[in-house]
């Protein structure tokens, strides 16, 4: 049963490709993926539902110039959308968290890095057996 589920989900990604349209019509909101598939499940490829969207065969660089266009546009908008949505507060409280960590490690790593020269500083004074000294 796991097996015919996996084979309706890979012939679905195929009707995507070749139904690019419908990609974009998920990615503004109008429809969702579980739609699309119960839909593409029930009616079948070759309902009247589909026929609003192009069929392309080709692969994603024959698309012409407005469609690539309308996908940049569309991831634009996306994150446009998104940067309105967030809290600036928050996002400045969460870098300024970042900072003090980041400073905490970098002085544990120069708290590291001194005791080390320390102890090459000790073996340097221990690598002479017989010290000579003036009388």
């Amino acid at each position: 049963m796991a097996d015919r589920r996996r084979a309706s989900v890979e012939e679905f990604k195929a009707f995507v490709k070749k139904h690019p349209s419908l990609v974009s019509e998920v990615r503004r909101g109008k429809s969702t993926w579980q739609e699309l598939f119960e839909e593409w499940y029930m009616l079948g490829e070759d309902n009247e539902r589909w026929r609003g969207y192009p069929e392309v065969s080709a692969s994603k660089e024959d698309q012409p110039e407005t469609e690539k266009k309308d996908d940049k546009s569309d991831m634009i908008s996306n994150i446009l959308g998104s940067l309105k949505t967030m809290d600036m507060n928050t996002i400045q409280q969460h870098i300024s968290n970042l900072n003090q960590a980041l400073g905490a490690i970098s002085g544990v790593i120069s708290q590291f890095q001194k005791s080390d020269v320390n102890h090459k500083e000790e073996n340097k004074r221990e690598s002479h057996p017989f010290a000579i000294r003036k009388d």
